[in-house]
């Protein structure tokens, strides 16, 4: 049925609209009907626009989730259920609480790894109780905009960090790739035969899960000896229980979790972050940054009381769902509902799932999430960006850790931005006919980078009766160039030089009378000291 009869089904069921001007009409009307209808657009456009398709891409991502989500649980030193229940309850309450459509949240390896220590030392309440205060830390961050840092990531980070995941996807598969008979090699290769060619029969059925099917089908009747999900670890057969983490209330044990949880918010919000900007530029639709860090906040603290353990966006996942053709809150909501339904209905059925079927599904991800343009681009883009995107590709794949990449990706771009933009400061000069006053004309910006050009400008030891500084054409916009000026004056006026300056522009003005200081008294005092 089109949207035009269900909107035609809502209307004749909530009555005519208000009509203005007539007698019975309240000043409420208008405002709770227009109200309604845009909740009910919403929902149409969140939940039902695309449901098929969404159902689908759904349960493809649910059966990539349980190996990752076993292996990460193995990782953080944790029973397999704490990841598969982390995995349910991030996915469900993110598909209702975050910012950004068909993307994917669930248990993941970059938060694995940093509770290693935590759980080995103190145990696994612990972890429940750090993942607890990580999500009031992210719902925090995002009542303090924090997803506006995301601004200052260059298209060069981005293009390393996805490279790198790249990367590090089809690393995490090589496990299940050596040491094992050449039958799994020949199912890997059936499986993405099956993912590449399908599609060119019928798109109406994700090719991922078809070469699920047939690799498992394969596998059950002909009795193949190969690796299957059910050897990763046991899987749960219950519902997780609503616990409050056993841990001593104490100032104790704020001090031991307050790092770990520390950490993983970071982590856990600047992947997410990072993956929401991919989604984005797949999909060419928005989303709201700052409710996703809300939402992810808000599904990892319900998470730690359901005893599972932190989590983030998957970039693996969330690309096999939008290439799948999942693109609302519903592929979320069944990514979390099947998995939960596999698990504890299917759970048998789930085990014998051959793992060549996933890493066929997972090398696919890798390949497609790698911008092999970025490769060719590396000849023809600026060497700046080039070497911001080899080495957040390098630094990441080589810590395995993505925040490790990311941050070197952008102190990079901010150094190789302010060396440019240093290189823009201009001085020119002009005598006068009668020798006795030299005008200094400054352009471009003066911060702390192009500080130290600014002072070799000036010649001080010229025998003058007056200096202009022309800074028409230049911008102050730290304390470092504010600091800068009052050197300059001062050095001339300790050489009998009268110095004026003209030009300045509102905000550099304001800057410089708050923060300026040769105009004030004991100036000379001061330069004198340093």
């Amino acid at each position: 049925m089109g949207a035009a009869s269900t909107d035609l089904r809502f209307s004749e069921w909530l009555g005519p609209a208000p009509i203005p001007g007539t007698i019975r009409q309240y000043p409420a009307d208008d405002r709770i009907w227009t109200s309604l209808m845009t909740n009910l657009a919403t929902l149409r456009r969140d939940w039902l626009s695309n449901p098929r398709a969404d159902i689908l891409a759904g349960i493809v991502v649910a059966l990539a989730l349980i190996p990752e989500a076993i292996g990460f649980s193995i990782i953080a030193g944790v029973d397999p259920r704490v990841g598969l229940y982390a995995s349910v309850a991030i996915a469900i309450v993110i598909s209702f609480t975050g910012g950004r459509p068909g993307m994917i949240s669930a248990a993941t390896a970059a938060v694995a790894v940093l509770v290693v220590p935590l759980v080995r030392d103190h145990g696994v309440e612990y972890l429940f109780a750090a993942t607890i205060l990580m999500g009031i830390m992210q719902i925090a961050a995002g009542a303090l905009r924090l997803n506006l840092v995301m601004q200052f990531v260059s298209r060069s980070v981005i293009t390393g960090f996805v490279n790198a995941l790249a990367i590090l996807i089809f690393m995490a598969q090589l496990p299940e790739l050596t040491g094992v008979p050449m039958l799994t090699y020949a199912l890997v290769a059936g499986g993405l035969a099956i993912i590449y060619l399908f599609p060119y029969l019928t798109k109406a059925v994700p090719s991922p899960l078809v070469a699920i099917i047939v690799l498992t089908v394969l596998v059950y009747y002909t009795g193949f000896d190969v690796r299957s999900v059910g050897d990763m670890g046991e899987l749960p057969s219950s519902l997780p229980m609503w616990l409050i983490p056993d841990v001593p209330f104490t100032l104790e044990t704020l001090q031991i979790i307050l790092p770990y949880s520390v950490t993983m918010a970071a982590v856990g919000l600047l992947e997410s972050m990072m993956t929401a900007q991919i989604v984005d530029d797949l999909t060419d639709t928005p989303s709201d940054k700052q409710r996703e860090m809300k939402g992810q906040g808000i599904a990892n603290f319900f998470t730690g009381f359901l005893g599972g353990m932190g989590g983030c966006a998957m970039i693996g996942q969330s690309v096999i769902n939008v290439k799948s053709g999942g693109l609302t809150r519903l592929s979320t909501f069944v990514s979390g509902t099947f998995l939960l339904f596999l698990l504890l209905v299917l759970g048998e059925l789930v085990a014998i799932i051959p793992m060549a079927a996933l890493v066929a599904v997972m090398i696919m991800v890798s390949i497609g999430t790698f911008s092999w343009k970025s490769i060719k681009d590396l000849r023809f883009n600026p060497w700046q960006s080039s070497v911001v995107m080899v080495a957040t590709v390098v630094i990441t794949v080589w810590t395995h850790d993505l925040a490790q990449g990311v941050l070197a990706g952008v102190i990079l771009s901010g150094l190789f931005f302010a060396s440019k933009v240093k290189r823009l400061f201009t001085v020119e000069t002009e005598l006068s006919a009668d020798n006795t006053t030299r005008t200094y004309r400054i352009g471009g910006q003066v911060f702390f980078a192009s500080s130290d050009s600014f002072v070799e400008a000036f010649d001080f030891k010229e025998v003058l009766d007056r200096v202009v500084i022309d800074v028409s054409n230049a911008q102050f916009w730290d304390i470092s160039a504010v600091g800068t000026l009052d050197k300059a004056i001062l050095k001339f006026r300790r050489e009998g030089t009268a110095v004026e300056v003209v030009g300045l522009n509102e905000t550099s003005a304001a800057l410089i009378e708050r923060y300026a200081t040769h105009d004030k008294p004991g100036a000379e005092a001061q330069l004198g000291a340093h």
